[in-house]
């Protein structure tokens, strides 16, 4: 059987209808929310629209208060982060079997959506025992995943705009990791994230910590502040360096350029789209335009005078 084709997405930029071939599903991608310029009502629905009777399913772990609207329509398998912690997981061989053959899978360009790629084409099998375990432990960062799962991790952080990279990690967990071979590229790609490693960890050294005298929430009693100086050009790894954050304080606040990012532990309970008045992403990762700032600060328990003195 001819293998489906992919395609590569975020919720922020979804390929267009036209663009991908017949019977279509998607995985792991989330709906968009008002953070992501334009929302669902411009970004997601028009997709869905556009695809109409050709998308065969959309299967996603995000929250989003419209997920609501399409619970009587079975294309649409749809669950919260705490339900599920990872994408793959929500991939079963009798799902594969009621949904039927596919031409195009719509992914996310992350291990979680690869792997769930890969998991379809091979009709809700895991790639390799305990890949579901692996991306878990890699979505929600609780756990430790498996040296074979960090190889992946790491070359798709190194590369993750690569889309010869991204199908090669996708046939070569499809084919339940047969060829060797293919680790040769894999582990290059794996190897250039050292220097977006080491700028990283530099920049983490400019976080700033404030302790939250009055903490509104008994999960964030302190919280760790970075702004990436303007016109630093270095790449750097953002889910490391919001972990970085992490270690340091309850919450880890990103300035960079136009965007502000919060970051939470999984289990934190903290739920950032509630606080910020977001219709969907995920709880404890959120980001927004710099704009909303003082607002993300005063939220959480700090006054507009210790945020000045933050920056």
């Amino acid at each position: 059987m001819k293998r489906p084709e992919l395609s590569f997405a975020t919720p922020r930029k979804l390929p267009k209808p036209s663009s991908v071939k017949g019977r279509v599903v998607v995985l792991d991608v989330a709906f968009a929310s008002e953070a992501s310029g334009g929302g669902f009502e411009k970004i997601t629905k028009p997709f869905i629209v556009g695809l109409g009777p050709r998308l065969a399913a959309w299967v996603d772990h995000h929250d989003h208060q419209l997920h609501a609207q399409y619970k009587s329509d079975d294309r649409f398998v749809l669950a919260t982060k705490r339900e599920h912690g990872a994408c793959p997981e929500m991939i079963t061989p009798e799902l594969c079997a009621r949904i039927g053959a596919v031409d195009t899978i719509v992914c996310h360009v992350d291990f979680d959506g690869l792997c769930s790629a890969a998991k379809w084409m091979r009709d809700g099998v895991e790639p390799y025992p305990g890949a579901d375990d692996d991306a878990r432990a890699i979505d929600t960062r609780l756990g430790t995943p498996s040296p074979t799962a960090r190889r992946f991790d790491r070359a798709i952080r190194a590369r993750p705009r690569d889309p010869a990279l991204l199908g090669l990690v996708v046939r070569h967990l499809a084919s339940g990791l047969a060829d060797d071979a293919l680790w040769r590229d894999i582990d290059a790609a794996g190897a250039e994230l050292e220097a977006v490693e080491r700028t990283t960890s530099e920049l983490a050294r400019g976080y700033r910590r404030i302790d939250v005298p009055k903490p509104r929430f008994a999960a964030c009693t302190s919280i760790a502040f970075l702004e990436v100086p303007p016109g630093k050009r270095a790449r750097y790894d953002k889910t490391t360096l919001l972990l970085l954050g992490q270690e340091r304080a309850s919450v880890a606040l990103l300035l960079d350029n136009d965007t502000l990012t919060l970051a939470a532990p999984f289990d934190s309970g903290l739920n950032f789209l509630e606080m910020l008045g977001l219709s969907g992403g995920m709880p404890t990762l959120v980001s927004v335009q710099k704009e909303r700032l003082y607002d993300a600060l005063e939220a959480l328990g700090v006054s507009r005078s210790d945020v000045d003195a933050m920056r």
